[in-house]
């Protein structure tokens, strides 16, 4: 059996007026997103999925990876990925480069799944649980503008609405709106869009003062009085703050039984976070902008997270996510999933965290779930009762529509091993 064709699928960015006549309040979802389908010459084929930078990625996966993978045996995956991690680590592989591997890993073992008739739970070594509990970061799209509803003073109702889905935690990130942006000197808490939204990305705060603090907390505060501790709450600090201003917010957030302050400085400087862990009582959480086993290995050795929480589309896919796993494991520590991503990334955490025995949650945007992830694949994951459940089907357990493929925006190239024969 030998690999025979790979596939990329991007997607231009719609005029912005187009866009917000039918999204006003979301960023535009598919221009972020990069598709990947490997095809083997038994007519089966496996999809993968990253996100950022979808051109950059694209052209990785044809100029690099492709003649790497074509004409060998798809079920070698591990080897895969140690060829593939060698060939780009020679000049560093964490970027674009790691973002490519992730997807051709999550193909492949959608592919092997189909080939062995067993869903990819299955393979990584059976269930854990049957199911897997979710929390809802609140971004809106479609009919759920959860966004808004935080960031208007409708924190409490947001989580009530949630609570009646069977949604036991949520994220949001009350302190982002006190930061520094990207707009410039002369404008420095300026809002910045980017594909239709206003993008969460900002420089370190240097300080936070009293009166923002206070206003971040009214947010947690009125989910807490209108749910009481019904709701976990995460809060998200998307890297906005020097490590004095985390003690302070951790602090003022410690009476309000957090369940994780995520990323609240950026991830370079492993021992600022066992800093901040050592001052304060609520767990830390580790994500998505770490990269593999080695990349998560000082956190854990350092204590400097109390969960670990890794994006398999972007850190390895699932032949790293399982080490990451693993590794978090032999610490006591528990390991999740992000997402806020694409349907196959989520799909594919989903059977991460069935299999992973320190599973312990999934993230998932509500809006995305029920809005724009259908129109990428074919069928909706199943969300009972704030619980992920997978169907008993091969591989991932799902598909890319045909139709994604004739959109008039859409972006294909493909390598197979006639296009090689040029090289």
């Amino acid at each position: 059996m030998k690999i025979t064709k790979i596939e990329t699928i991007w997607f231009e960015a719609q005029p912005q007026k187009v866009w917000q006549q039918q999204n006003p309040k979301a960023r535009q979802a598919l221009p972020n997103n990069l598709w990947v389908r490997v095809h083997a010459d038994n007519g089966m084929s496996g999809i993968g999925e990253t996100y950022y930078l979808p051109r950059a990625v694209a052209a990785i996966v044809h100029d690099i990876y492709a003649p790497l993978l074509i004409g060998r045996d798809p079920r070698d995956i591990e080897n895969h990925w140690q060829n593939m991690f060698s060939l780009a680590n020679f000049c560093g592989v964490m970027g674009a480069e790691m973002r490519a591997i992730s997807a051709l890993d999550v193909a492949l073992w959608d592919l092997v799944g189909q080939i062995a008739g067993l869903p990819i739970y299955h393979l990584l070594g059976g269930r854990s649980r049957d199911r897997i509990r979710v929390y809802n970061t609140c971004v809106g799209f479609g009919k759920y503008p959860d966004l808004d509803a935080w960031m208007t003073g409708r924190a409490g109702e947001l989580a009530e609405d949630l609570l009646k889905q069977g949604i036991t935690a949520m994220k949001i990130w009350p302190f982002d709106q006190f930061g520094p942006g990207i707009a410039g000197p002369e404008n420095e808490r300026g809002q910045t869009m980017v594909w239709g939204a206003v993008t969460a990305a900002g420089t370190r705060g240097l300080g936070i003062s009293n009166d923002d603090l206070r206003a971040g907390v009214a947010i947690v505060e009125d989910i807490r009085r209108a749910v009481g501790d019904r709701m976990q709450i995460a809060i998200e600090g998307h890297c906005r703050w020097d490590l004095p201003s985390s003690v302070k917010i951790a602090r003022a957030l410690e009476p309000l039984d957090i369940m994780w302050l995520e990323e609240i400085m950026p991830p370079d400087n492993v021992d600022a976070f066992a800093q901040l862990r050592s001052q304060t009582t609520i767990p830390i959480c580790q994500s998505e902008r770490v990269f593999t086993r080695f990349g998560f290995r000082p956190w854990v050795d350092k204590a400097a997270t109390d969960i670990v929480m890794m994006d398999l589309s972007w850190g390895g896919g699932l032949t790293e996510g399982r080490k990451v796993a693993a590794m978090a494991d032999t610490a006591m520590l528990p390991f999740t999933c992000h997402d806020t991503i694409g349907p196959v990334a989520l799909w594919a955490a989903t059977h991460m965290l069935l299999n992973a025995p320190n599973g312990l949650i999934m993230e998932m945007v509500r809006g995305y779930v029920d809005g724009w992830y259908n129109d990428v694949v074919e069928d909706r994951i199943q969300l009972i009762d704030g619980r992920l459940v997978l169907p008993d089907r091969p591989g991932l357990g799902t598909r890319l529509r045909d139709d994604l493929f004739a959109r008039p925006n859409a972006r294909i190239e493909t390598t197979t091993e006639e296009s090689l024969k040029v090289w």
